[in-house]
């Protein structure tokens, strides 16, 4: 049973950790752009984690999807120096991008125009 829980136990940690590290950067590193860490997934063996990021203002994305790529290493660094005694090995990290939010906005605005259309 206890198996079965580390992976959500260790996924939830590195959200954490690296929600921290990028909020640490500053939204300037960011060009102003509010950045969520909104999932972790590990892979069974802990080796490889999918990290997904969400970008507000959602035109900022590219760039910041960009900077994410460009220091993978260094913020797999910083992660390390905090998961170091809990994980043997530090895992490989893929910044993807999470959309969700773009999708709920353009549900709401179908919703709002349904709504505008029938009080007419």
């Amino acid at each position: 049973m206890e198996s079965s829980k580390r992976p959500q136990k260790i996924q939830r940690e590195l959200q954490r950790h690296l929600a921290e590290i990028i909020r640490s950067k500053g939204m300037g590193a960011f060009g102003g752009a509010l950045v969520t860490v909104s999932e972790v997934r590990v892979s069974p063996d802990f080796s490889y984690a999918k990290v997904f990021v969400s970008v507000f203002p959602s035109e900022k994305r590219k760039s910041v999807m960009e900077y994410l790529e460009i220091n993978n290493k260094s913020i797999r660094g910083e992660l390390g120096h905090i998961v170091a005694k809990q994980l043997r090995i530090v895992p490989e990290i893929q910044f993807l991008e999470d959309t969700s939010l773009d999708y709920a906005q353009k549900i709401d605005k179908i919703l709002n125009s349904q709504n505008t259309d029938n009080s007419v």
